[in-house]
């Protein structure tokens, strides 16, 4: 900690006398002592003091040092680092004894002794650099070298770094005069202790925790005389003498360490001479910086990524990304080994790194929203030739790469949801032939009837017949024209207003909130779907994907936390039923019966128009994967997979149960031995309607508030004018009034203003 001094003690008094006695000594005012060619630095060094000395001392303030960032997985171990510095703080206390003597001894051996300036060193380097055209000559005690690294660190321009380092009498006497501030308001313990973590020991390592991690995989504490003397040499020069790529050099320079700590007394000579003649000992383990190479990669960059969009972390994302890569912080994630190794392979084993496709896993833990893994079919890297790509197309936009891939089949589950959500039975059944011609105008959105004239013809992907399907068949077999018709009954509204609140990004309405929106013809992600399958795995308890539970700071303490966020978007007994009903896809005869664990599963396939993509989409009460292929060319553009080589094998005809499908499966097997042996829930009857606060939305636009209502499941009519003192064409008020409790799906009357 810095302390002041209320007054100069005696020692102190002399001990800057000495500094003034060398200054002026640099600056010729011993000149009369010297032999003649000194006189010109006389001249230089007596102007440079009318403009530098005056103000001795002068106060540097020591800003926090940059630290490297840890992302650790769910159980604490580490996966991945970022920094601009790797560098980790240690107290003095933490750095090992003999490596404090070994940094003494070879650059600063009276360090304890002198104040900021060692007067020997001094007039000795002086002297060596006006008899040679070297240059400046290394005579800096530990307190001036402390005090450039501050300056060079804490530099914001390059004008200001060129500043730090040149090599003049000016920078010398600049940088002695903030050794002086720093000796008179710090302890010896404090500088050397700042020195330690400031100093480049090379290969990328900053401070003698990172560079004993580095060199020799021990901690600074842990370190011997043969590993203090190897890092105690290379402060002077950590690129000449990096002992990675210089060995004859680093080990020249240690022996030299050594032998002076000998010559100061402070080694053994006996084991000095024995050490000599041994090796280096290195044991080098590298730090990664960023993502690539790591065990979690894509679920690092998706990690970064949600930091940085967290303006608490920062106002700008400039602010945010100082803090992530020099905050020295500690991120506790969800992810799970385990799970993110099943992710992986399971992507990477049904499509190749080159297939004109994609592979996508992601999982996510029911009631939680936490993140278990996610793994795609390309693996993060440069060579294209190789399918790598940095492009993350699991995670949903705002964090990803990928505008997504529509859902197909998947988005069902949302009309279902509507319908008993709506009072209807499960055993509602319609005669749902293999095509149908429907008038898009006949269903009912949010504002009355869609507005369209023409008609769509549905298709079922599998033999039917004409017979009379209910919601538990008629999903079992994914029957197109069943769910026209459902669909038809519920409305379009609650349907998009629930695939809302169970986590899909639906933003266009105009595209999105259509008659063929139960085919899933919106663009999601296979994160978003994961979550959206987990609110039904968590009886219809919607949590926010998260891939972050907390922050530390690097003291420890914490910075941040990120707990869940989840909401009750559907009555129990709706998700218990829907669950109930897709557990049907896993029995015999259901697009899934190939693909079932040890443990109850459910689960809804999706094939989209053309192929392009095909999904499975399944769970456990404790665990939802949503597994997708898509077609894509080298390009990125969207492809059919229908007789594309995927994996190997010719697909033929992609559909979502033969080719999402084992992906899903093979994923899930791997972990379901880690997966709880848990039931779902039998339903019991009827559900009851969800009830909702209604928006307040007065003085908004008609158009505006009808669509904030609709986004929230409400259903929209526009009553007369009323006189208001809100501006005209405005909502003046509705019915009922925004604060007010009512059931999703209720209609809300709106009265424009008369002005």
């Amino acid at each position: 900690m810095p302390r002041r001094r209320p007054h100069l003690s005696f020692g102190t008094v002399v001990s800057h006398l000495g500094v003034i006695v060398a200054v002026s000594a640099v600056l010729g005012v011993l000149a009369a002592a010297l032999a003649v060619p000194f006189v010109a630095a006389v001249g230089y060094g007596t102007k440079a003091a009318d403009t530098s000395m005056h103000n001795l001392p002068a106060e540097l303030k020591a800003a926090p040092l940059a630290q490297r960032t840890r992302v650790l997985d769910r159980n604490g171990k580490p996966i991945a680092t970022f920094y601009d510095e790797n560098r980790v703080n240690v107290t003095l206390d933490k750095v090992a004894p003999i490596m404090r003597q070994a940094i003494i001894a070879i650059e600063d051996y009276r360090f304890y002794q002198h104040g900021a300036l060692d007067l020997k060193g001094t007039l000795r380097a002086f002297v060596s650099n006006q008899t040679s055209a070297s240059g400046t000559q290394g005579g800096s005690s530990i307190t001036q070298q402390m005090a450039k690294m501050t300056l060079l660190t804490q530099a914001k321009t390059e004008a200001e770094r060129k500043a730090a380092t040149e090599n003049t009498y000016q920078r010398k006497i600049q940088e002695l005069r903030h050794a002086i501030a720093f000796e008179q308001n710090y302890s010896k313990d404090w500088i050397l202790e700042r020195y330690l973590n400031l100093a480049y020991f090379g290969d990328g390592a900053y401070g003698i925790q990172a560079a004993s991690r580095h060199y020799f995989s021990v901690n600074a504490s842990q370190l011997d005389l043969q590993q203090a003397a190897t890092l105690a040499g290379l402060v002077k020069n950590p690129v000449g003498f990096d002992p990675t790529r210089y060995k004859d050099r680093a080990l020249a320079r240690r022996n030299v360490v050594l032998n002076r700590m000998a010559e100061l007394k402070v080694a053994d000579p006996v084991q000095v001479a024995k050490l000599t003649a041994q090796p280096l000992g290195l044991k080098v383990s590298s730090s990664r910086n960023g993502c690539l190479g790591t065990v979690a990669p894509f679920f690092c960059d998706y990690v970064r990524r949600y930091l940085m969009a967290d303006h608490s972390l920062g106002k700008t994302v400039a602010d945010r990304a100082q803090l992530i890569t020099a905050g020295g912080l500690t991120i506790r994630t969800t992810v799970d080994l385990r799970f993110q190794k099943a992710a992986e392979d399971a992507a990477a084993n049904r499509v190749k790194a080159t297939d004109q496709a994609i592979g996508a896993v992601a999982m996510v833990k029911p009631g939680t929203g936490e993140v278990l893994g996610i793994g795609q079919s390309r693996p993060m890297g440069r060579e294209k030739k190789k399918g790598q790509t940095f492009l993350n197309y699991v995670v949903d936009k705002k964090y990803g790469d990928s505008n997504g891939f529509q859902g197909g089949s998947t988005f069902k589950i949302f009309v279902l949801a509507a319908a008993l959500e709506q009072g209807l039975s499960s055993r509602t059944a319609f005669v749902s032939p293999e095509q149908m011609t429907i008038p898009n105008g006949s269903y009912p959105d949010c504002e009355g009837n869609y507005p369209a004239t023409d008609t769509h013809t549905w298709h079922n992907s599998t033999t039917t017949g004409s017979p009379k399907f209910d919601m538990y068949k008629g999903t079992q077999l994914s029957v197109n024209t069943y769910f026209a018709q459902l669909e038809r009954k519920t409305g379009l509204c609650e349907p998009y207003a629930l695939a809302r609140a169970m986590g899909v990004d639906l933003t266009d309405p105009g595209t999105e909130r259509v008659p063929v929106f139960t085919l899933g013809v919106a663009d999601v992600s296979p994160l978003e779907m994961a979550g959206a399958y987990a609110t039904l795995a968590a009886r219809g308890e919607f949590c926010e994907n998260r891939p972050v539970t907390q922050i530390l700071n690097s003291d420890g303490k914490v910075f941040k936390d990120y707990p869940k966020k989840c909401k009750q978007v559907l009555q129990q007994n709706t998700a218990d039923t829907i669950n109930d009903i897709l557990r049907g896809l896993m029995a015999p005869g259901g697009f899934g019966q190939a693909l079932v664990l040890d443990k109850p599963s459910a689960g809804k396939t999706g094939t989209i128009d053309g192929n392009m993509a095909v999904w499975f989409d399944g769970y456990t009460p404790t665990v939802a994967t949503a597994a997708m292929v898509a077609g894509a060319n080298s390009v990125g553009s969207h492809i059919t997979l229908n007789n594309q080589i995927v994996g190997g094998a010719n697909v033929g005809t992609a559909h979502g149960s033969t080719t999402a499908g084992p992906m899903w499966a093979e994923a899930m097997r791997a972990i379901q031995d880690d997966i709880p042996n848990e039931s779902f829930v039998k339903p019991t009857g009827a559900s009851s309607r969800i009830d909702l606060t209604v928006p307040d939305v007065t003085g908004q636009s008609t158009r505006r508030a009808a669509e904030t209502l609709a986004n929230d499941g409400f259903y929209v009519s526009i009553g007369e004018r009323r006189n208001s003192s809100e501006p005209r064409g405005s909502v003046a008020e509705t019915s009922p009034a925004g604060g007010q409790t009512t059931t999703r799906g209720a209609t809300i009357t709106l009265y424009p203003s008369g002005g």
